[in-house]
């Protein structure tokens, strides 16, 4: 599939609460970018991606199911992001239950959706049985013709879809990638087509945290627009949201996620997923920004979270939210600092950033930070200058004795980037300390100016005939 595209056609999914909008949205994606689950309600935020059925090309987006009326604050504020994403979208799915038949809830949506005045497609989903067949009837009534009948969760009706949608959306076209493939060369600093395809992919940052710490505020106000459902209650973000703009000239991605409880407190089968849908998309991206409430800082929940995005191997940024309730800035400044570096001894030297989402305050500053750890992700360190600074090390500071014997390290290399990775020969290597690997690693920070962050340093044993592998630390320090 090619690269999501503002010229292709935007089809946003609507329907009441639970029809199978996300499950469709997952089919025609691709992906399970979306969380499906039983608990009507679970989608909040509309999402976009490219969506493809079998040689047609579309933006699909997801919006929450739609109630009979906005009861409260937050049903208000859902219908509202509902009727934002239908704004943008060229075509309409509204979908409804065929086991359920039409509800008076479908026909005061479907009143609301003719007033749009854009093409609808009426779709019965969870139709693979017989008895679960929409009466056509009812569902003429509607006003959109007679429905088409389909199972997102089996695949069941895309072919009558694809038909359907047709008349709207693109034909794929297979196109090679015009970029060459650029083999990592660490004795090589990065060259300008490098560099250039670097800058022209978006960077994907995803925003971490524990639950109403402020993500979904910080992306809205990054953005521009109340794109984000935000509120006091915490909780409201339930699946991770991928939206993409230009931050000072940086083509980005951020993506939002759900906030991180203990593990303890983790009950519900849907927060489970939302929890898992996080740590999917962690895994996936290049930075993480973790936001911090200054009130709560530095609770066990987000040293966990940081150890998390360095397990991963992500570029990190350590947002300090909130900022604007603080009355004595600099020695609470000073405070941050030196229980970052005395709770997070293994980002040494990661940017801390106090911001304000509401105030949207220290955003420059915080732009700045997440280029300079994309940099520091990218860092290659040529063999000839390792291996220079290696001696010096040794020299200096060599190995401890073990049982007498003084272990030896050979000679190093980076053997990839992003995160910067090394690997040093030694003939003990299941010998080594680990406070020895610890003192390495800080030294490589300093010396070719690599803060915070993801370094993986691995040692092998260098035999006749063979190489064992050591991975101290889980491999990422």
């Amino acid at each position: 599939m090619k690269n999501p595209s503002k010229s292709l056609p935007v089809i946003a999914l609507v329907g009441r609460p639970n029809v199978g909008k996300s499950t469709l949205f997952n089919r025609l994606t691709g992906t399970r970018l979306a969380v499906v689950d039983d608990t009507p309600g679970v989608t909040r935020d509309w999402r976009e991606a490219p969506g493809k059925l079998a040689h047609l090309e579309f933006m699909v987006r997801d919006t929450a199911g739609i109630e009979e009326r906005a009861q409260n604050s937050l049903a208000e504020r859902l219908l509202k992001q509902t009727e934002q994403a239908l704004e943008g979208a060229q075509v309409i799915m509204f979908m409804v239950d065929a086991r359920d038949g039409v509800t008076p809830v479908d026909m005061s949506l479907a009143a609301k959706l003719r007033k749009t005045g854009k093409p609808i497609i009426l779709l019965a989903n969870k139709a693979e049985s017989k008895a679960a067949k929409l009466d056509t009837v009812d569902a003429l009534k509607l006003g959109f013709g007679e429905p088409i009948a389909i199972s997102a969760a089996h695949g069941e009706g895309m072919t009558d879809l694809l038909d359907a949608l047709r008349p709207y959306a693109e034909r794929a076209v297979d196109k090679k990638d015009d970029k060459a493939f650029v083999q990592f060369d660490p004795d090589l600093e990065e060259t300008e087509e490098e560099v250039k395809i670097r800058l022209d992919r978006p960077l994907k940052i995803c925003v971490i945290g524990r639950p109403n710490v402020g993500k979904s505020t910080l992306v809205n106000t990054l953005i521009g627009q109340d794109r984000l459902l935000t509120g006091p209650e915490a909780g409201l973000t339930r699946e991770s949201i991928s939206i993409q703009k230009n931050w000072n000239g940086r083509k980005v991605e951020l993506v939002d996620t759900a906030g991180l409880r203990k593990k303890a407190r983790i009950e519900e089968k849907l927060e489970k997923l939302s929890v898992s849908n996080t740590l999917n998309t962690l895994r996936y991206t290049e930075l993480a920004i973790v936001v911090i409430d200054v009130e709560q800082p530095f609770e066990k929940q987000d040293l966990q979270l940081v150890d998390l995005a360095v397990q991963e191997g992500r570029a990190l940024v350590i947002a300090i939210n909130k900022w604007d309730t603080v009355e004595n800035s600099p020695a609470k400044r000073k405070a941050m600092i030196e229980m970052c570096t005395r709770l997070l001894p293994q980002v040494k030297g990661v940017p801390l950033v106090t911001i304000s989402a509401t105030h949207s305050t220290g955003l420059e500053h915080l732009y700045q930070a997440v280029i300079e750890m994309e940099k520091a992700w990218n860092k290659r360190v040529s063999t000839a200058k390792l291996n220079d600074w290696l001696r010096e090390k040794l020299m200096h500071n060599p190995p401890p004795a073990v049982a007498g014997r003084r272990l030896k390290m050979k000679y190093m290399t980076q053997i990839k980037a992003r995160p910067p990775t090394f690997v040093a020969f030694t003939t003990r290597a299941e010998e080594f300390p680990d406070s020895y690997i610890r003192f390495l690693v800080n030294d490589i920070r300093k010396s070719f100016d690599i803060p915070g962050g993801s370094i993986r340093f691995i040692l092998i044993r260098l035999g006749e005939n063979n190489y064992k592998w050591r991975l101290p630390f889980s491999q990422i320090i």
